[in-house]
């Protein structure tokens, strides 16, 4: 097992990393605290360079201990058998406020929030609520959500808008809801398109209730088999769910020859991974960054507030990036339906449902 344990320091020190099994954060000399506060992250099994969500989280807890004027301390996981051992030595480490990224750390989290009720705990992208009971399940877990179904209906009505085989496609890493609400709004976008244009627009690989999945959140031969066979129905838009299966679908629109665009999920694509920039539609963003960052400085200014943060297109913590290279390509009168649709599913006038929508 290898777990990469760095710490961030003031005035961008350089990074530590290193690998061990079973080994705790090391501190380095660098930037000079000017806070005992003690921020902390782990990540799941995608590590802070995922481009995606794992990444995000990591920018706003570094943004957060900056600004705080204090290091911050992080543990990178490779596999899920680290989870558990991760949060132990940033327990040990004496950290105050630890940021859990990913709903696969749930169980951890709730376990060592419960055994230590002095630490405040911010949960990445679930509820920590595993007995359903409608709050999560230690008064120090903080719970950001993100009710990404909102705009990944703009992105379903502009894929579907922009679509000339009338076919656009999807797939996830895994079953999970944070996955599958990307691909629940993106079909009700596609059917809201279908609804109001009179058209026939399909959806290939989720139907509301199953779906395709590659069975990880890897950019490996699954991945890429599951979007070659999204691409042989004949779509020319797909949307990966899950962090860095999004590099397998590419890999499989290069190896088609087919013009395909790709839509991202959590960060702005175009500007996380310049490989994509001829490729990416739009992203269907979510405000991570931010969200970590303000929750972090909550902390570290004694003012935590464990009320579980829910992300929407109103509050900014949910969104559809802007068309880039695309903007030439897309039809500037769906674009502004687009923008206007924006609007009514903030004034309520168009519903989207999703398990955060209430």
């Amino acid at each position: 097992m290898k777990k990469a344990v760095r710490l961030t320091a003031l005035a961008g020190a350089a990074a530590l990393a290193l690998s061990a099994c079973g080994a705790a954060p090391e501190e380095t000399t660098g930037g000079e605290a000017t806070s005992d506060f003690k921020p902390c992250i782990v990540s799941d099994a995608g590590g802070f360079d995922d481009k995606s969500f794992n990444q995000l989280s990591f920018e706003g807890a570094t943004a957060a201990a900056e600004e705080l004027g204090t290091e911050l301390v992080d543990v990178q996981s490779a596999s899920e058998s680290d989870y558990k051992g991760n949060v132990e030595s940033l327990v040990a480490e004496g950290c105050d406020a630890i940021v859990t990224v990913g709903f696969a750390l749930s169980a951890t989290t709730i376990e060592s929030a419960t055994e230590n009720p002095d630490i405040d705990y911010i949960l990445v992208d679930d509820a920590a609520d595993a007995d359903f009971d409608g709050n999560a399940d230690a008064e120090n877990i903080k719970p950001l959500l993100y009710d990404t179904a909102q705009a990944a209906f703009l992105a379903g009505y502009l894929s579907a808008g922009y679509s000339e085989a009338g076919k656009v496609g999807t797939f996830g890493g895994m079953d999970f809801p944070t996955v599958t609400i990307f691909m629940d709004g993106f079909k009700q976008g596609v059917d809201y398109y279908n609804e109001t244009k009179g058209t026939d627009v399909e959806l290939v690989g989720w139907d509301g209730k199953k779906g395709s999945f590659t069975g990880g959140f890897a950019a490996d031969p699954a991945a890429k088999t599951t979007a070659q066979n999204i691409l042989d129905q004949g779509v020319d838009v797909i949307l990966p769910v899950g962090g860095p299966i999004y590099q397998s679908a590419m890999d499989a629109i290069a190896d088609s020859g087919e013009d395909v665009a790709l839509v991202g999920v959590d960060a702005d694509f175009y500007e996380s991974d310049p490989a994509t920039q001829d490729l990416v539609l739009t992203s269907i963003l979510k405000g991570m960054d931010v969200s970590t960052k303000e929750a972090v400085i909550a902390s570290g200014n004694e003012e935590f507030d464990a009320t579980p943060y829910v992300g929407t297109l109103e509050n900014g913590g949910v969104d559809l990036a802007p068309l880039h290279n695309f903007e030439d390509k897309v039809d500037p009168a769906l674009w502004e339906e687009v923008q206007t649709l924006k609007e009514s599913i903030i004034a309520g006038d168009v519903e989207v449902k999703s398990y955060l929508a209430e």
